[in-house]
């Protein structure tokens, strides 16, 4: 029963008549049963000692009292019933909560028993009275269970025990010091509203506000008492009543009380929560008597409802009413009737085409137009007005573009998309299929590009146009052909010079002609033909007086080296320094874009250039003879440990021009010239760079 066992009334201050005895504690206890039986609550019971003891053994064997009729009614539907609806118990939440307790715990002893098994429980950790319950119900017959006063109490409280019956084992509670109650063998326990502290023999008050063991009520305070606790309302109970010790409200009777403020002419009569003053004198018809006595007039038009006919108005007089006819003035929406005493509803849908095409509903006073679909009604306007779709959800009902119609809309689509067959979603237009561009046609997502083939660019005006390039006007034009470009449409072809030249095969290089090797030259038989670039060369290189040609083979040769012979006794031809004349040709073109010394010829020799004795032989070059612009030099260099000459074209010569150099190999023995060697070098420069 948990808190509903342990709740005490609030203490109230009764006046009691001196007592020469007080009374036992059993008869505390038999006096809360006694009023239990009544009926009476068991937290308000009337005190009848001072007696902090008397008082709580009084209230917890009101509360047994109520418990075990509470448990009884469970335990005889368990009996009678064999289950246990919680429907069927009669009262308030916590007296089914005991009643339905009880009966489920004697089913478990009625079947326990049934099936032969000890009525001890052993294993089930049960409530205390629920145990007590089941062992009851399992142990006894039937006949005998339904007698409650044949059976110890079920609504026993587990920490304490309040009985009217003394315990069976007094003597071993008679030397015992326990502060309020012994249950046997020097064991201690509590009151209701107590709880044992750690020695085992003093109580303390259980603070049951903190624990929650309380049943106040929503709109209820818990207020905690020594042993006990009290409920208390949150709110006072408003003016005009007073809050009763029961926690109710009772009104208070200001004209009893004299707390009224009705003047000598008034007369008071109290109402629940206040009070009224009525005059003791009354006034004529028509007038009605005010706070302080006075007559004052009664308006009638506002105190009755309807003192005049329909079709009149109330006019207000002193001490009376009259009534003057009505000029109806009918509201919009409505017209007077033909007796001219009210005004009726007007059915504009029949006086006209006031919705203009739409549906119409006649309302009282007004009406409404039904619009159409894709139409909204305009209450101020009372016309159905174009709803504008495509403003209220963009971007939701077409892909690209939104266009509002008259009731609907329509959607559209950005250049190069069309409406697909939903009409609200765009697809992308194929424009190559209507072949827009000149050439060739590139479609992409909502547009199509135009390109060319090679040798075509895309026009900057149209962006369809294919326009030839003109490949010989580009910046890299000049050395797209070795010689003339020529523009063709899409293309180009390149030319070669008239005569010595033919195209390679790449279309683009103009190729000397060996006519040499070709054999379509003109030179004689005595003449060497040499190959330049663009032509070819007789040459006849003969050697000149005291010199001779070494290995002239059969033929002419474009290379002659003629060497010393002289005559016997010609001192002349001995003194001469020169050894060896050798004739050389060389062919070189116009070069272009002429930046840096171009390396045309190299003079070997077989002289150390770091003789390992002293007094070695020195080679130096020298250039005897050469053009006037002195467009040549020659440079001394070591090659593998060897002297060796470098004859170098140092300045531009534009071309065609044919050039001798004579340069001039001294051999140095102990800076004197032993002999020299001398090199015609025979220079043939072309009209072109190739």
């Amino acid at each position: 029963m948990g808190s509903l066992l342990a709740r005490a009334a609030p203490f109230h201050h009764v006046s009691l008549k001196p007592e020469i005895q007080p009374p036992t504690v059993q008869e505390c206890c038999q006096d809360g049963r006694d009023r239990a039986l009544a009926g009476q609550d068991c937290t308000i019971l009337p005190l009848i000692t001072f007696s902090h003891t008397c008082r709580i053994t009084q209230e917890q064997c009101c509360a047994a009292a109520v418990g075990d009729g509470l448990c009884d009614k469970g335990v005889k539907m368990a009996k009678e019933q064999g289950a246990c609806e919680l429907p069927v118990f009669m009262g308030e939440p916590w007296e089914t909560k005991i009643s339905k307790m009880c009966c489920d715990c004697c089913v478990l002893g009625l079947m326990i028993d049934s099936k032969g098994s000890s009525c001890e429980l052993q294993g089930l950790m049960l409530e205390r009275q629920c145990a007590y319950t089941a062992k009851t119900c399992c142990g006894i017959n039937t006949t005998e269970e339904t007698n409650t006063n044949a059976r110890a109490p079920v609504t026993e409280k587990p920490v304490a025990s309040v009985t009217t019956k003394p315990p069976e084992r007094a003597d071993s509670c008679r030397d015992s010091s326990c502060s309020q109650l012994c249950v046997g063998n020097g064991t201690c326990a509590c009151l209701g509203g107590y709880q044992l502290q750690r020695d085992g023999v003093h109580c303390e008050d259980s603070n049951e506000c903190l624990t929650g063991s309380h049943n106040c009520v929503s709109g209820q305070v818990c207020i905690n008492t020594e042993g006990s606790f009290r409920c208390q309302r949150e709110s006072s109970c408003g003016t005009g009543y007073e809050l009763k010790d029961d926690n109710n409200c009772q009104d208070i009777d200001e004209c009893t009380l004299g707390s009224h403020n009705c003047g000598p002419d008034f007369l008071c009569t109290n109402t629940a929560g206040s009070f009224r003053c009525y005059p003791k004198e009354r006034c004529s018809d028509g007038f009605i008597q005010d706070a302080i006595g006075s007559c004052i007039d009664v308006n009638e038009c506002v105190l009755h409802t309807s003192p005049c006919l329909p079709s009149q108005t109330c006019i207000n007089t002193a001490g009376s009413y009259s009534c003057r006819r009505n000029t109806v003035n009918c509201g919009r929406g409505y017209h007077l009737i033909e007796d001219g005493t009210r005004c009726e509803d007007v059915d504009e849908c029949r006086a006209g085409n006031v919705c203009g095409g739409h549906g119409c509903i006649n309302l009282v006073g007004t009406y409404r137009c039904e619009c159409r679909t894709g139409f909204i009604f305009d209450s101020i306007t009372k016309l159905c007005e174009d709803v504008n779709e495509c403003r209220h959800y963009p971007m939701q009902l077409c892909a690209h573009k939104c266009e509002n119609t008259e009731g609907s809309y329509q959607c559209s689509c950005t250049t190069g998309f069309k409406l697909s067959q939903g009409g609200r979603n765009c697809e992308d237009v194929n424009e190559c299929e209507a072949n827009p561009c000149s050439q060739e046609c590139a479609n992409v997502y909502g547009s199509y590009q135009c390109y060319c083939r090679r040798g075509y660019q895309l026009s900057d005006i149209d962006g369809i146009t294919c326009e030839d390039i003109d490949e010989c006007a580009l910046p890299i034009g000049g050395h797209v052909c070795s010689f003339r470009c020529s523009n063709a449409p899409g293309s180009f072809y390149c030319t070669c010079p008239p005569t010595g030249y033919t195209l390679a095969y790449n279309g683009r290089t103009c190729q000397d002609i060996d006519e040499c090797a070709a054999g379509i030259h003109t030179c004689s038989v005595t003449e060497s033909c040499f190959n330049v670039q663009g032509g070819f060369r007789c040459l006849s290189f003969p050697c000149p007086q005291n010199f001779r040609q070494v290995s002239p083979g059969s033929e002419a040769s474009v290379n002659v080296r003629c060497i010393k012979a002289c005559q016997p006794n010609n001192v002349s031809c001995s003194l001469n320094p020169v050894h060896l004349i050798t004739h050389t040709s060389l062919s070189l073109p116009t070069f272009r874009d002429f930046s840096q010394p171009e390396e045309i010829v190299f003079l070997w020799t077989t002289t150390a250039a770091n003789p390992a004795l002293p007094g070695g032989t020195n080679v130096f070059f020298d250039i005897l003879a050469a053009d006037d612009e002195f467009s040549f030099d020659v440079e001394k260099r070591s090659q593998q440990g060897m002297i060796m000459g470098v004859v170098r074209q140092v300045k531009p010569i534009i071309g065609p021009r044919d050039l001798a150099l004579e340069v001039a190999m001294n051999y140095v023995k102990s800076g004197v010239i032993s002999h020299r060697n001398v090199v015609m070098i025979h220079v043939f420069i072309s009209e072109f760079w190739f």
